[in-house]
């Protein structure tokens, strides 16, 4: 469920608008046969099952970075347009803690056999 050289070709823009921090970006993808929303939004939780700070949004909810501020979250939202066969991906982080810190504690906590959670999970900065 990970990067394949013979996936067909995708389509990744990030977006600049007005926050002190964050990464949104939006990734659009062709389906290769026939597949359902549902479908897909499983493959996503099945993937990272064990990624304890990836969340996969629920079904017609796209992530913000107002969730994610502060947290070494990822969150996903994934749709799929059955009419043009697109896949839609949503992703946000906030890049000071997933996108620098906090990615360099998990890594670290994963090469050094800590919990990977040591340090990181705490509860969000929010609003």
């Amino acid at each position: 469920r990970r990067f394949q050289p013979n996936m067909a070709p995708m389509t990744f823009s990030t977006h600049l608008v007005p926050m002190t921090r964050g990464i949104m970006a939006t990734i659009y993808a062709k389906a290769n046969g026939a597949i359902s929303e549902a479908q897909l939004r499983d493959l996503y939780k099945e993937t990272y099952a064990n990624s304890p700070f990836v969340r996969i949004r629920p079904e017609g909810v796209y992530p913000a970075t107002k969730e994610v501020y502060g947290s070494n979250y990822c969150d996903i939202g994934v749709t799929y347009d059955e009419r043009t066969g697109r896949i839609t991906v949503v992703s946000v982080i906030d890049n000071l803690v997933k996108g620098a810190a906090g990615q360099a504690i998990q890594n670290l906590n994963v090469m050094m056999g800590y919990d990977e959670k040591a340090g990181l999970n705490f509860v969000p900065v929010y609003p």
